[in-house]
């Protein structure tokens, strides 16, 4: 029976909403294996599957907190050497770096920033800036993917998640040497890539993020986005950019706030459920793909949205 290895997703002991996606994405290649990298086991079993893991990978090594990348490399080369089979991770900084590097070692190619995989090892991309969709295929007995956050609706369907322990070395001199580690501040918001409601700020908001964009995006349980423009202004974090030099999301609702809709922005959040977009300018390109357009002050609109919204709430 074909099969297919999932690396999982987690921090401070939490599974990120991505590894349910990853699963969900993987389980047309065959029996899903997750794979759990960590400094000791993590424990998270019961709810791999729950999500539809038919085996649970324990990839451990005790210096894992000292190392950056190499663990999870070292313990997909060995598994995909061993019993070749395609590989899943998440499409992110650090998961199209693990990519690279599995799939150099094996002798495979990658596919990356997938929307959808199928049975036959093909997979799906949007491409030009979400304007069409193009299928493609990796060679190699052990094709990589990289799974866009959010670009798959996640669907367990519980399986026997059976336990199977792997020791993995200790770093070696291909291990970057770490230092110091500071973790980035995580905020009480959802995380971007894997928010269903987003509320994005560009030039027109200027420097009232917190004014307008913030309130509005915590009364609808939202993470906070912003253009280039905008972050360029200083206006906002650069982590939170959307766009093609920033980060994808594709959450149920996208709410644009004095956005014009550039190419470099939609390539971003094109794929996002349904698009709102509230600008002064009529003739912005934003409305030419939003489903619900308003023209007006975004600085009248936004409040009196957020306060309606807190308002029904209670």
């Amino acid at each position: 029976m074909s099969h297919v290895y999932v690396l999982v997703e987690h921090e401070a002991g939490q599974l990120s909403p991505v590894t349910a996606e990853l699963i969900t994405a993987a389980r047309p290649l065959g029996v899903v294996s997750a794979v759990v990298v960590s400094a000791s086991p993590a424990g998270f079993e019961k709810e791999l599957a729950e999500l539809g893991a038919a085996q649970v990978v324990e990839a451990t090594t005790a210096d894992y907190g000292q190392r950056l990348i190499t663990p999870e490399v070292d313990a997909l080369h060995a598994l995909g050497a061993a019993n070749p089979a395609p590989i899943v991770i998440a499409a992110t900084p650090t998961g199209n770096e693990i990519a690279g590097r599995v799939a150099a070692r094996l002798a495979s190619g990658v596919l990356a920033d997938v929307t959808a995989i199928n049975p036959d090892h093909s997979a799906t991309h949007v491409i030009f800036g979400g304007t069409f969709q193009a299928t493609s295929t990796a060679a190699g007995a052990c094709p990589v993917f990289t799974v866009r956050p959010g670009a798959i609706k996640a669907e367990p369907q519980p399986a026997a998640g059976e336990l199977a322990p792997m020791p993995l070395p200790g770093a070696t001199e291909r291990d970057v040497t770490v230092t110091g580690f500071k973790p980035a501040e995580h905020s009480a918001r959802p995380e971007l890539t894997a928010a269903k409601v987003v509320v994005s700020g560009g030039r027109g908001v200027g420097d009232k993020f917190a004014e307008v964009v913030e309130p509005l995006a915590d009364a609808l349980g939202g993470a906070v986005g912003a253009t280039r423009d905008a972050v360029d202004n200083g206006a906002y974090d650069p982590a939170h950019q959307v766009g093609q030099t920033g980060v994808t999301v594709s959450p149920d609702l996208y709410i644009a706030l004095g956005i014009s809709g550039a190419i470099q922005h939609l390539t971003g959040m094109r794929t996002s459920g349904t698009i709102v977009v509230v600008n002064q300018d009529q003739d912005e390109p934003f409305f030419e793909i939003a489903d619900l357009g308003v023209v007006g002050d975004l600085h009248e609109i936004a409040p009196a949205l957020t306060a309606e919204i807190n308002s029904r709430r209670g």
